[in-house]
């Protein structure tokens, strides 16, 4: 059986008495009818208007494209500029756990501040190669190292088409969305190459002829 808590009570009781207790003022000045559509009714009626002119169908085709073009040339990282002057730095992987870690059985794997470098357990197999496929010179430069490390290279995108050039290339290639890897790592320049030294990833921003 359900029952009413004796503050919802009090507040029910005080309510329906101030109901009750209403007066009718009557009304002041002229009254009108709700005359405003229901919003799904005119949604619905401005898309069958659209729909006969016409326009609806390019609507559709024009977000298609933008679609279809968003896949194949994601919008281009911000803030890199071509290599015109080599640098090379260094970047320290190491992240401080800012929680414990636990099994499924809830036994502590790692605690809160144990200090872990990813590259202590899995070692960077290629290197990284970030690029934009935009400029030619980026690009013939990024083929030039592929074929100096024999294939070791990931190469990765920071503007362009990934598609266009994995057709051309017959390789798989990747893309940096929205700066990610860029961005952590510190680049500022492309074509930039980043490979592993020890405990650290070395970062080569390498120029362009």
């Amino acid at each position: 059986m359900n029952t009413i808590r004796l503050p919802h009570l009090a507040v029910a009781l005080l309510v329906g008495a101030s109901v009750a207790q209403a007066a009718d003022l009557g009304a002041i000045g002229p009254t009108y009818g709700i005359g405003e559509p229901h919003l799904l009714n005119f949604i619905e009626q401005r898309l069958r208007d659209k729909e006969r002119s016409g326009e609806l169908q390019q609507l559709i085709e024009q977000a298609q494209a933008r679609g279809i073009d968003a896949v194949k040339r994601p919008q281009a990282v911000s803030g890199l500029q071509p290599t015109a002057t080599a640098r090379t730095f260094y970047f320290d992987p190491s992240f401080t756990l800012d929680r414990n870690i636990t099994d499924s059985r809830g036994q502590l794997l790692f605690a809160a501040g144990t200090r872990k470098n990813p590259l202590d357990v899995v070692s960077l197999s290629k290197h990284l190669l970030f690029f934009d496929a935009r400029d030619r010179r980026q690009v013939t430069r990024a083929h030039e190292l592929i074929a100096r490390y024999a294939g070791k290279v990931k190469p990765i995108l920071t503007g362009g088409s990934y598609l266009d050039l994995m057709k051309a290339w017959r390789i798989p290639v990747y893309y940096d969305q929205q700066g990610t890897l860029t961005r952590r790592f510190g680049i500022r320049q492309v074509p930039a190459l980043v490979s592993q030294e020890g405990a650290r990833l070395r970062i080569d921003e390498v120029v362009l002829p």
